[in-house]
């Protein structure tokens, strides 16, 4: 039996709905932001708004004019993939416990995880540990006194 739409034309479901439930998280974000007391605390939530939307839009627009249904999950490594979301769920669950740098490392160190397809050795262990230590503390000064957000 074949298809009433040809494969060409069928757009890729999964990355509309994504897409559009991360624009309405953007509008959402925004409506929020107009609560804040503190108008220092509303710039980065705001922006961070504004760039989730644009590039929500951009992917749905792209979706809409160039069409791929073979986009998708693909053939991969389901644990990687789970790793990377757990890790992130676990760092927002400990950042109210732990603070700001150790829910990082752990978000940090569940990422490289998951994204390391080759082999691991004592060298690249310790340049990825010192990179990721370097990167988490500038993002630490970033947040903390470049953009005054608060830390917790």
């Amino acid at each position: 039996m074949t298809d009433a739409v040809p494969a060409k034309s069928r757009k890729d479901i999964g990355t509309l709905v994504i897409a559009s439930l991360l624009v309405a998280i953007g509008l959402l974000t925004l409506y929020d932001t107009t609560g804040y007391s503190d108008s220092d605390s509303i710039v980065f939530p705001t922006f961070v708004a504004y760039a989730l939307i644009l590039g929500s839009l951009t992917v749905i627009i792209h979706c809409w004019l160039r069409p791929n249904p073979e986009l998708g999950f693909g053939t991969g490594d389901w644990w990687r993939r789970l790793l990377l979301v757990a890790s992130m769920i676990v760092a927002c669950l400990v950042m109210p416990f732990s603070g700001f740098l150790p829910a990082t490392a752990i978000a940090f160190a569940g990422s490289l995880v998951a994204a390391r397809h080759e082999g691991w050795d004592v060298k690249s262990a310790l340049v990825f540990a010192l990179s990721g230590a370097v990167i988490m503390a500038g993002f630490y000064v970033l947040f903390r006194f470049a953009l005054s957000v608060p830390l917790p």
